[in-house]
């Protein structure tokens, strides 16, 4: 019992370490080195050395102590730090994920709804021009190539702002809609309800992968919440902003990447789970061949929602 606890309270040592106290202990060292040099001594790096040997040659600092209680007080404001990241970064998350049922998240749905629009009129004339340079003489030619990377690359620029027309006011939140709409339009299964159920009955690899993508986005969002504090601290002393805008870059691509990958993630879930939740719940007989089909999965959503 000895060698687990201690390997247990190795791995917790470690993790608070890693999560909580590093993170937070560079935003305490940057902040207090913004404090010091401020805007006007930014580059004054003799400036900051004074300082250090000031303290440094503080009798109070001799003390053993003292530096105890400097060290544990550092310990527990980088960790009080790390925990406001994590709260500010669970309420970005589902900032990042909201219906959007406000006047002004509202508007951006129907901006950008109108920019998917646009894209997609233009993706449509660029698939006829394809076309037809296809079907006309020479259409294997240079022309009908460049048509069809015009075709690819209009494809991707309109996916970019979503995979089909928004009905949030984020592409996070839309990406997730499109999961639900493409799930609902091949199985007649609302994913909400269905969702829970599935996930008790996924093995561990698969419950393994799909909480590692969901870690991967609720750590973006903890990026983001970091970027947050550090344009705070550029108020005082500007060079912090280039922290700031390092992990607002890095937050949005982690959090992009993560969450298209926890919803092609969620969306196989279905493909390859949604019968044998059907047949667990006596829907359908043991060892049923094919697939899921619209009539199982309307019984499905039926039953889930218990008649609501």
């Amino acid at each position: 019992m000895n060698p687990l606890l201690a390997t247990l309270g190795g791995k917790l040592t470690e993790r608070w370490l890693n999560s909580l106290v590093l993170p937070g202990a560079l935003f305490l060292a940057t902040t207090a080195v913004g404090t010091v040099m401020g805007h006007r001594h930014w580059h004054d790096v003799d400036r900051l050395r004074t300082t250090l040997d000031e303290l440094a040659a503080r009798p109070a600092l001799d003390r053993t102590g003292t530096a105890a209680l400097l060290v544990a007080f550092f310990l527990l404001a980088a960790t009080a730090a790390s925990l406001g990241a994590q709260f500010l970064g669970s309420a970005i998350e589902r900032w990042q994920l909201r219906f959007g049922r406000d006047s002004l998240s509202r508007a951006r749905t129907r901006r950008r709804a109108l920019r998917w629009r646009q894209r997609d009129a233009e993706l449509a004339r660029a698939v006829q021009h394809a076309h037809r340079a296809s079907t006309g003489p020479g259409g294997a030619g240079l022309s009908a190539n460049a048509a069809l990377a015009r075709v690819q690359a209009l494809t991707e620029a309109r996916d970019r702002v979503a995979l089909r027309e928004p009905a949030r006011p984020t592409w996070y939140g839309d990406r997730m809609q499109a999961a639900a709409d493409r799930v609902e339009a091949a199985y007649g299964v609302d994913l909400a309800v269905l969702w829970p159920r599935v996930w008790l009955v996924l093995p561990e690899p698969a419950v393994r992968r799909v909480q590692s993508a969901h870690d991967s986005f609720s750590s973006a969002a903890r990026l983001a919440a970091w970027a947050v504090g550090y344009a705070l601290l550029a108020c005082w002393w500007w060079p912090a902003a280039l922290a700031a805008v390092g992990c607002a870059v890095v937050a949005r691509s982690r959090a992009r990447s993560a969450l298209e990958a926890l919803a092609e993630l969620i969306e196989a879930a279905v493909d390859v789970h949604g019968l044998e939740l059907a047949t667990r719940i006596g829907l359908l007989p043991p060892e049923t061949p094919g697939r899921l089909t619209q009539d199982t999965g309307d019984d499905m959503s039926a039953l889930f929602r218990k008649a609501e």
